[in-house]
């Protein structure tokens, strides 16, 4: 049953709507002044509210920001007995989905209750549907590595149980996390992300479970957090391994017990939340060194998932390269382009240090640059080394393999016509033929 908040100071008025409603089969809570209301929305959500303009201690208007801040789904519809047509634009400019006078006629109430509950439900709907036709980022793999760990994702996700996701910065720890809250019961509710890594310690607190006005320098308003904003939803720590020991103890107070209070605040704050974590942190190591709560590590980690580096699943590589380049061309009005066969084999060849988002990286590089059909001359020149060929160990072995794959590039492309490769490289002809000589190029040399 849906939940209506009705917020009137007269006392009739709140019962007559009540009886009314709840005749409708609604379920009714009512609030007479706005600090009442603030609290009650602070404290639950309804799915949709009745405000009247005039309270004892303020205007109904000014709690639609209030609301909509919490609750942004939520339809409002304004009441008053002294409307003005001046008040029935400020609601509307402020998100109030209709504005009723009183007295309110049975009728006419229900039916736009209905219609902005409808309208919700659409908005909602189509929401979903974004996600999953259009936007949302598709989870691309068929090596045995990728299928175990999205097998173990799909699982988890129909509970509420805590995941914690391990690996290598890179590897799509946010992108499993989204897919798992699409699965999941909280799937409409929103999905709200925290990179625990690039928040300053000293708002770090703040940001999770937010801040009232006054409670710090610069705190000029109070302020929802992270937590505040995914009731109802998921919440995604990345890096949950950086949090300090302060940000620590009360992360694993909402764990517990499901309630924090606000920075500078006083008041007890409760929200549902789902709780995914991801961290590339080896955490019991640092629990060992008492750097991470062993009990917060416990309360995060119910349900841990290794994702696996891009090198462990070279199966996936040549579907994933296609997929980005596909995404970018598109995303950029670019005609559709391929990947060369020899490309796909460097690309496997290589060790992806920064995993999936390396590749990501390295595809858009080459969509810009290389027509199509991509061919290998296109790709970095430390992917186009020889798989046989150590790494440089000093600064010197490094400029000169550098230089190697430059020239050896430019002699390529010249058809190895010196005169022309050196014009390209902008140096003198005999140059060259010494730089060659030192390097040990020459035809025998040649890709």
């Amino acid at each position: 049953m849906k939940k209506i908040l009705v917020v009137d100071d007269e006392a009739n008025v709140g019962a007559s709507v009540r009886l009314v409603l709840e005749g409708a089969g609604y379920v009714v809570d009512t609030c007479r002044t706005a600090a009442e209301c603030t609290r009650q929305v602070a404290r639950s959500r309804a799915d949709a509210y009745l405000l009247d303009v005039r309270l004892p201690d303020g205007n109904g208007i000014d709690l639609l920001p209030v609301i909509r801040q919490k609750y942004p789904q939520a339809p409002i519809v304004m009441i008053s007995g002294h409307a003005t047509i001046a008040d029935a634009v400020a609601a509307t400019r402020a998100g109030a989905f209709d504005f009723l006078e009183k007295p309110l006629g049975r009728d006419r109430l229900l039916l736009v209750l209905a219609n902005a509950l409808e309208r919700a439900a659409l908005q909602q709907e189509n929401a979903q549907l974004r996600e999953l036709v259009g936007d949302a980022p598709r989870m691309i793999g068929s090596s045995a590595a990728f299928e175990r760990v999205l097998m173990q994702a799909n699982q988890v996700a129909r509970s509420d149980a805590r995941v914690l996701l391990s690996g290598e910065s890179g590897t799509g720890k946010e992108l499993l996390a989204a897919h798992m809250h699409r699965q999941s019961p909280f799937a409409s509710g929103p999905f709200v992300k925290v990179n625990c890594a690039a928040i300053p310690i000293d708002l770090l607190e703040s940001e999770l479970f937010g801040h009232e006005k006054g409670s710090f320098t610069g705190a000029t308003s109070s302020r929802r957090g992270k937590f505040e904003l995914a009731d109802g939803g998921t919440i995604f720590l990345d890096e949950v391994g950086d949090l300090h020991e302060a940000s620590q103890a009360k992360l694993l107070r909402v764990l517990q017990e499901g309630e924090f209070q606000r920075v500078g605040g006083e008041e007890t704050l409760r929200v549902a939340v789902r709780v995914i974590s991801a961290t590339n942190h080896d955490l019991p190591a640092l629990v060992e060194a008492k750097k991470f709560r062993e009990d917060l590590y416990y309360r995060l980690s119910v349900v841990p998932i290794r994702v696996p580096p891009l090198r462990e699943r070279p199966e996936d590589i040549a579907e994933l390269a296609q997929y980005f380049l596909d995404e970018f061309c598109r995303r950029n009005n670019f005609k559709p382009k391929r990947i060369g066969d020899d490309v796909v084999a460097a690309l496997r060849a290589w060790r992806w240090p920064g995993n999936i988002r390396e590749l990501r990286n390295v595809v858009e590089r080459m969509a810009i640059l290389a027509p199509d059909p991509i061919a290998c001359d296109a790709l970095p020149l430390e992917i186009r080394l020889p798989r046989d060929g150590a790494p440089a160990s000093t600064l010197e072995e490094a400029r000169a393999q550098a230089e190697r794959e430059l020239i050896r590039g430019a002699l390529d492309r010249a058809a190895w016509n010196v005169a022309a490769a050196a014009r390209a490289l902008g140096i003198e002809r005999t140059h060259l033929h010494k730089r060659m000589r030192a390097l040990g190029l020459d035809k025998s040399s040649r890709l």
